[in-house]
């Protein structure tokens, strides 16, 4: 079972989970409501994966810190934490485990404001209860492809199309983000077979048409398509 806690620019959250084991993706929100999202029980959260170091992402690592929660991030993400309790740096194309989780990192493409770098992960995450699951977002582009996938959690933040209309200074951010055009293109190159369901995440709040791009993702790739929003919840544990 995916269950979205909070999806796009003002935040980040998600909770996967595997019969009695739990991940958690991004703490980009305040940690009550991460707490309130897990029914107050940490009992069952094997870790908490960050993909990269932008607060929407990352804010509330150390309220999950505090409460006894182990953070598997990158270096650069390490770098901006005061304590080394609790956090394992975690590299691209490294497998490691995290109870019945087998997690690979993966190289996103990703950068700041003023267009340097910043360094990024997505994660292929695979338990015997639920198959595999995709999670890749602030990324302009995938140079992996990937087949076997159960459930994926993919960008979608704008269309290309609209970018003519768009203040130039938010045209160049939104192009650290991954457009509909690009993920159609990514997606046709996967092996989709198998796939029960692709959750559009993050996408832009001023220049997203949320139902438009459902549909065309639906036609392109013949998969259910859903839109993230806090409360959603994908498959079953």
């Amino acid at each position: 079972m995916i269950k979205v806690l909070a999806s796009g620019s003002k935040g980040n959250s998600y909770i996967v989970k595997a019969r009695e084991e739990i991940l958690l993706l991004e703490l980009g929100i305040p940690f009550k409501e991460v707490l309130k999202g897990l029914k107050f029980d940490l009992s069952m959260v094997k870790g908490c994966l960050i993909s990269h170091i932008h607060k929407d992402h990352s804010k509330s690592i150390g309220q999950a810190i505090k409460h006894g929660l182990d953070i598997y991030c990158n270096s650069d993400v390490a770098k901006d934490i005061t304590t080394e309790r609790r956090i394992n740096i975690i590299e691209p194309l490294k497998k490691f485990t995290l109870g019945g989780f087998t997690i690979l990192p993966f190289e996103c493409n990703h950068t700041n404001n003023d267009e340097s770098v910043c360094p990024n992960l997505g994660f292929l995450i695979e338990h015997k209860a639920i198959g595999k699951v995709l999670f890749a977002t602030d990324t302009y582009y995938l140079k992996y492809t990937f087949k076997g996938l159960k459930h994926v959690l993919i960008e979608c933040n704008y269309s290309e199309n609209e970018l003519e209309n768009i203040p130039s200074y938010r045209a160049r951010i939104l192009k650290s983000h991954m457009s509909l055009e690009t993920l159609i293109n990514t997606l046709e190159s996967w092996d989709l077979k198998g796939i029960e369901e692709i959750t559009l995440i993050h996408l832009s709040e001023n220049n997203a048409d949320q139902e438009y791009f459902k549909a065309q993702i639906e036609k392109e790739t013949g998969c259910m398509v859903s839109i993230a929003a806090p409360g959603l919840i994908v498959g079953s544990d």
